[in-house]
């Protein structure tokens, strides 16, 4: 069978889901009368919700007898570990940049990797039909980026569509007739070479991806390098060190066939697979034949830059929302995460009832928790912190984050400050071609963005787009100032009593409503003074046989600032928690009784 195996990676936002949809209508994948949803590769609920894809994932189309495997990609720098491990499965990758934008920081990321394996990508310019695009300067960016990454001869002389996923049509020129995908179809089979494999050696693949089934139990998936496989083959598993995991009965074999996955009982050198059947082994280990002795090399993956530590949520109010809170249960999803998901990291801590989890960034650790508390997990996650490293002599280096920012003209001035007061070094300013928007460029310190893209959203009034991608570590800048408010912290435990609420108002903005359950050292608002200060939410009015002269005031509640998982994560200090639940996000202290909360040295803040 014709076999081409390839990826579609681009920055976030840029089109690849919705032309990976393109491609799988214009191939014949549905049938005419079939009912299908927009990003049908979004599958998973978070996905839906957020607008992003969060996990790689495999389709496969047939175009005039050639058999196309596809995959389609995460565009966030969160998510570079799924894009990094699956690089290795393909034989050539599509890179999407939008007509507008032009190359980003995850744009650069995933063309980095994809050149470094020696992929020769086929760049699309997308969205070629928006009002603002300018496919040309977009094309002398895409190559200036390729030439700053070291591209060799052959992948500089890329190939090049304009294209709209959305509307179903690429051209080689822009005065072409724009009517399908079939120059994009054309390109691939004839430019992607065919699985670079060896048919006739014994059997190898690479584990790239792991998944839980609830038919079949784990599903490895990975690219066969060589030879064949058949279900109930024997096969053993070999880590990283040539070391025998275990010797394991293959119960299936399944490949994509459109979107559904279809059982197979042979599977040849080429094709990308998912196998049932193995039990200890995981991703990078490699799935071989007896007589195979060696593994085959895993792409390395970039460390983690964040961490938090996970503990059992120990509030008066644990146990009522959530069925999974004790310790070893938190510890057993953790491991199953780590396991599939090797951009994360996961160790246990001197106290036996809290891990500390790494990953890429606020979002991959923020998605995590959000899953864990739809499964019913109850946690309580402490202040996000950068990972420190130390030079060969000594000094301390910090990751930096190079952020690519597109403001209006009139809020530059805000981002540039707010930026600089956090450490970031502006590198660039852009004005754009069309209306008056500037494009600012800063390297800053990975510490200073944490919580600070809500405060740009108010800054720009929803209007500011900003992107990061992990850049290097680098010496550390010195210290960064905290949040400059104090928190209001209820001194009683109980139900919050409007009138109370009404009376505190003007201490602070409040973060609960009316009829909200509180306890001893739970925040309830933020104070406006930089102290905090200890208040009861439960007093209700005194009431008396006295008629008053007057009438009664009128209760006049603010509406509480409810804070998403994101914000919580970054709001909360060194000495407090944000307990999470499956209905529930609460900020509390880490010590709840004040008087051991006084008598304990105060933290030092996290810089």
């Amino acid at each position: 069978m014709n076999l081409r195996n390839i990826a579609i990676i681009a920055h976030v936002d840029h089109g690849k889901t919705t032309m990976v949809d393109g491609l799988l209508k214009q191939s014949g994948t549905f049938r005419d009368n079939q009912k299908v949803e927009t990003c049908v590769m979004d599958s998973n609920d978070l996905e839906r919700e957020r607008g992003i894809t969060i996990l790689s994932k495999c389709t496969s189309v047939n175009w005039h007898g050639t058999h196309i495997n596809i995959v389609d990609t995460p565009g966030h720098a969160d998510f570079g570990g799924e894009v990094e491990r699956i690089l290795s499965m393909v034989d050539g990758v599509v890179l999407l940049v939008d007509a507008s934008e032009g190359p980003m920081p995850q744009t650069k990321f995933v063309t980095g990797k994809a050149l470094k394996l020696g992929l020769k990508p086929i760049v699309v310019i997308n969205k070629a039909d928006k009002a603002d695009a300018r496919v040309d300067e977009v094309l002398d960016e895409v190559f200036d980026l390729f030439v700053s990454l070291n591209a060799n001869d052959e992948q500089l002389d890329f190939p090049v569509l304009y294209a709209s996923g959305r509307n179903g049509w690429a051209v080689k020129d822009m005065n072409d007739e724009k009517k399908d995908l079939t120059p994009l179809f054309e390109l691939i089979c004839s430019y992607v070479p065919e699985p670079n494999c060896e048919p006739d050696k014994p059997f190898s693949m690479l584990a790239t991806t792991l998944e839980a089934d609830k038919f079949v139990g784990r599903l490895l998936t990975g690219k066969v390098q060589s030879g064949s496989l058949k279900v109930n083959d024997t096969v053993k598993v070999l880590n990283a060190e040539d070391k025998e995991v275990e010797r394991v009965r293959i119960s299936k074999i399944l490949a994509y066939r459109g979107l559904t996955r279809e059982s197979l009982e042979e599977a040849h050198a080429g094709d990308i697979i998912a196998v049932a059947g193995v039990v200890k082994g995981t991703v990078a280990d490699t799935i071989c034949a007896f007589e195979v002795e060696k593994h085959i090399p895993a792409q390395p993956i970039d460390p983690p830059t964040l961490a938090m530590t996970f503990s059992i949520n120990d509030s008066p109010l644990a146990g009522r929302e959530g069925d999974k809170v004790t310790s070893r249960m938190i510890w057993d999803r953790l491991c199953k995460e780590a396991e599939g998901n090797i951009a994360l990291k996961i160790s246990r801590t001197d106290s036996t009832d809290s891990f500390e989890v790494a990953g890429r960034g606020e979002l991959q650790l923020g998605v995590l928790i959000e899953t864990m508390r739809r499964e019913g997990f109850e946690l309580s996650i402490s202040r996000p912190r950068v990972l420190m490293h130390k030079d060969e002599n000594g000094n301390l280096l910090e990751p930096i984050e190079e952020v690519v920012v597109d403001v209006d003209e009139e809020f530059s001035g805000t981002v540039v400050e707010k930026l600089g007061s956090r450490r970031a070094e502006m590198t660039d300013m852009i004005p754009s071609q069309i209306g008056n928007k500037v494009r600012l460029i800063f390297n800053a310190p990975s510490r200073g963005l944490i919580g600070y893209h809500s405060e740009f959203l108010t800054d720009t009034r929803g209007t500011g787009v900003m992107n990061r991608s992990f850049k290097d570590y680098e010496p550390y800048k010195g210290e960064i100032e905290g949040r400059r408010c104090g928190v209001l912290i209820s001194s009683e435990a109980g139900t919050a009593v409007a009138y109370s609420l009404w009376k505190l108002q003007d201490r602070g903005p409040m973060f609960i409503e009316h009829n909200s359950p509180v306890y001893v050292g739970m925040i309830i608002g933020e104070h406006t003074k930089p102290n905090d200060l200890e208040v009861n939410p439960t007093k209700s009015k005194q009431l008396t046989n006295i008629r008053a002269a007057g009438k009664d005031e009128a209760i006049d509640l603010i509406p509480p600032r409810k804070m998403t998982l994101e914000q919580g994560l970054s709001y909360i200090q060194a000495d407090e928690l944000l307990e999470v639940t499956p209905k529930s996000l609460r900020l509390r202290k880490r010590i709840l009784d004040p008087l051991q909360r006084k008598r304990q040295k105060p933290d030092v803040a996290e810089q």
